[in-house]
């Protein structure tokens, strides 16, 4: 009986320590300090002076997480981010293509948010907000610096609901107060034109989203199953998403070989290779691009340009030649974490300054006309002679 007295007192002693152990804020000062690590112990320890000191309530919560977000924001990586749960479900929705808000890509600046594209019929476009204006603030106070998720997620709220954003434009500064929408991206759109008397396909892609390979190629089949000769991949605007689909999308182009390989300081050396029944070779492909052209996007545009596969048509593309890794945290929410390095099939890392485009092309945002995409086609009716 003695024995299992002594083993039960064990066990709880044991189990109290694993509580502590996770929860260094509920020790006695002293004992904290002698038994926990000095950086959880001094973080405990600020918590709990702000809470006890501080001249307003502060909720333990908000501090918990407001730590967590210094600590990534000390790396001063516009793209390492962490989720709260509220955010990681937000971001787990712009993955998969549907969310509420105004329906645009951007990405980080210094100033606060690059718009790289309007989706067609989006509150946004229909606004007159348009790509390269640059989101300074929302709702009147600055996102200056403050992170894309934070920033976007203001942004987002339910439908019906409005939202005033402040934006730079040139030199101008525009306001725009928008009506929120259930916003569902128009992942591929595709369309046949005529060129020289022969049939084209011009087809765009929105993002690298989850699946989103599968709907390209049912698209492109369709195209050339109706006669197109040669296909315009437009990838303006697109600001990327999984690794994997951008290693799917250009599987449909290229047979085999290397598509992108990864590395990282703490990640090992990974090779992503064509993964088969890729289109006919000869029919010739053009890759449109612009500045909004990012990521899983780049990692197309220069695949298909390493290996002689197309044409690249635009301006240089945006320059994100780095990739993250999403991690669960015991929370529920997420660290978005920056590991390492695109590297395109020539050998060297995705250009932070952006792919530069073989053929130069630029769409003017104040005319209703596309000028870029004349410019692919003729590229394309070149290469069918």
């Amino acid at each position: 009986m003695r024995g299992l007295t002594i083993v039960l007192g064990l066990l709880l002693v044991l189990a109290g320590g694993i509580w502590l152990g996770g929860h260094p804020e509920a020790l006695p000062g002293p004992v904290r300090d002698a038994f926990v690590e000095e950086g959880p112990a001094v973080r405990a320890n600020l918590i709990d002076t702000i809470q006890d000191h501080y001249y307003k309530p502060v909720s333990k919560a908000k501090l918990e997480e407001e730590s967590l977000r210094g600590m990534v924001a000390s790396l001063h990586d516009p793209y390492s981010r962490y989720f709260s749960p509220k955010e990681a479900k937000s971001f787990s929705e712009d993955l998969s293509g549907k969310f509420e808000g105004v329906g645009m890509s951007v990405h980080p600046t210094k100033q606060g948010l690059l718009v790289t594209d309007t989706f067609a019929g989006s509150p946004a476009r229909k606004s007159g907000l348009r790509g390269g204006d640059v989101i300074t603030a929302v709702n009147g106070h600055s996102i200056a610096g403050q992170g894309i998720n934070l920033s976007t997620d203001q942004i987002k709220g339910p439908p019906g609901t409005f939202v005033n954003l402040t934006v730079q434009r040139g030199k101008k500064i525009v306001r725009f107060h928008i009506r929120r929408a259930k916003i569902t991206v128009p992942e591929v759109r595709s369309r046949l034109v005529t060129r020289g008397g022969k049939k084209l396909a011009v087809v765009s892609l929105a993002s690298f989203s989850d699946g989103v390979h599968g709907v390209l190629r049912q698209a492109i089949d369709k195209k050339l199953k109706a006669g197109a000769k040669g296909i315009v991949l437009d990838l303006r605007g697109n600001p990327g998403g999984l690794l994997h689909e951008g290693v799917l999308v250009s599987s449909i182009f290229v047979k085999d070989g290397l598509i992108v390989s990864t590395r990282g300081r703490a990640e090992p050396k990974h090779v992503y290779k064509a993964q088969g029944d890729a289109i006919d070779p000869k029919i010739p492909v053009v890759v449109l691009v612009d500045r909004g052209t990012a990521s899983s996007s780049e990692i197309t545009t220069g695949a298909l340009k390493d290996r002689a596969r197309a044409t690249v048509v635009g301006t240089k593309t945006f320059g994100k030649g780095v990739f993250q890794e999403v991690e669960p945290l015991e929370n529920g929410g997420a660290l978005d974490l920056t590991v390492g390095r695109y590297y395109l099939p020539d050998g060297e890392p995705l250009p932070r300054g952006g792919i530069t485009a073989q053929v130069k092309a630029t769409d003017n945002p104040k005319t209703k006309h596309d000028e870029a995409l004349p410019v692919a086609l003729n590229q394309l009716l070149q290469a069918l002679k």
